[in-house]
């Protein structure tokens, strides 16, 4: 058995998500298990030089995950021949830059979504990745969910026969700031910044869609600024530009119609806080991060419109659950260990840098779709 190391360059994980799921629930977690397992027996084990602007911060993430290595010179650790794979978690404003740095210095690279703000930019970036040769891997992390494999499951079972419809309600307030203290960072709510819901999770609906239900052919969206004054992590009161909802309808290359809510600015009432409603000539299922629960034709109740008695049929009773097959772990983890045997194998990975484009695709178009309030068709991506 042999261990092949990959040292990873991982820029911007002294934010909460990068350091969360990215360092303390992936890398970490698959250094504690004593790599990533081969097919052949070998294992490719993770090494980290931890990349970003804070010296404190990085130095504090360095000594609670027992990393060596940590620099605040993006350059110096691209010129090491000796790092393999640059990890981008930065905001979304300063990822393409450090992405393209990187490919020029010739590393595979991994980043989180979206890839640029604007598809051009993103499209520009996956054919310079194609060029260069090297692995590179988005982060499509909702495919690997417990609930949506669950969904997955069904679907390759034939469950729902004819897919006629999905309906996504997806969102949670995001308190202004000014009495609770804000879950997420300030720049999320200024377009000046990077920010905006739809750029943040339209790249998500597009691989998801795409990933479990076919092509997306068509977007009519509505987005919008409900909130419309927030309060900064200083305490300081700012106008809040980016949307933070948007309301959209997507028509699939067959005819499947989705209709996707996303908002910062609803209270939460529902199981999860997204879900995934799909409705097929055989059977419907609701899935979220991690249940599912299934209706087949069979067990469809009979309604009847009576408003005026009380409601004879508990519709939530009528639902059964879709049991695990085996433990289901993280799924940003899941999918790092898949990138990592890629790059191990020197093999072109499935969510490269061209998805996470197709992911901007849809962002550009769904605004574009906002902004002339119509629909408008996706264009075919040409690499």
């Amino acid at each position: 058995m042999t261990a092949h190391q990959v040292t990873i360059a991982m820029n911007g994980v002294t934010g909460r998500m990068g350091a969360t799921q990215h360092l303390e629930r992936s890398i970490a977690a698959i250094r504690r298990q004593g790599g990533v397992a081969l097919d052949n027996g070998d294992t490719v084990w993770p090494e980290v030089v931890l990349v970003g602007r804070n010296a404190d911060k990085l130095r504090a993430l360095a000594d609670r995950h027992g990393i060596d290595r940590w620099s605040t010179d993006l350059g110096d650790v691209l010129a090491d021949e000796g790092v393999d794979v640059y990890f981008d978690a930065q905001r979304t404003s300063l990822r393409a830059d450090g992405v393209r740095r990187a490919l020029d210095a010739g590393k595979a690279v991994y980043c989180e979504k979206p890839l640029a703000e604007d598809a051009a930019t993103a499209m520009d970036l996956a054919r310079h990745a194609a060029g260069t040769g090297v692995v590179t891997g988005i982060v499509q992390d909702k495919l690997y969910l417990p609930g949506m494999r669950k969904l997955r499951r069904l679907l390759d079972l034939g469950f729902f026969g004819r897919i006629l419809s999905v309906r996504c309600e997806f969102g949670y307030w995001v308190f202004p700031g000014d009495v609770e203290p804000a879950q997420r960072p300030s720049w999320n709510y200024r377009t000046e910044d990077g920010g905006g819901i739809m750029l943040d999770m339209y790249p998500h609906w597009q691989y998801v869609l795409e990933g479990l239900f076919g092509r997306i052919r068509s977007v009519c969206c509505h987005a919008t600024t409900h909130v419309l004054e927030r309060v900064d992590e200083s305490n300081r009161r700012y106008a809040a530009t980016a949307d933070d909802a948007a309301y959209g309808l997507f028509e699939l290359s067959d005819g499947v119609v989705v209709q996707i809510n996303s908002s910062w600015a609803t209270r939460v009432y529902r199981d999860e806080l997204v879900e995934f409603h799909v409705d097929g000539t055989h059977g419907s299922a609701v899935a979220g991060l991690r249940e599912c629960r299934v209706q087949p034709a069979g067990a469809t109740p009979r309604p009847t419109w009576n408003p005026d008695v009380p409601n004879p049929i508990d519709f939530r009773a009528g639902w059964l659950e879709v049991p695990d097959l085996g433990a289901d772990e993280n799924g940003f983890k899941v999918q790092w260990e898949d990138f990592l045997r890629a790059v191990a194998a020197a093999e072109p990975y499935t969510h490269d840098l061209s998805a996470g484009a197709r992911g901007l695709q849809l962002v550009d178009v769904a605004s574009q779709s906002s902004r002339e309030r119509r629909w408008i068709d996706m264009p075919e991506w040409d690499q």
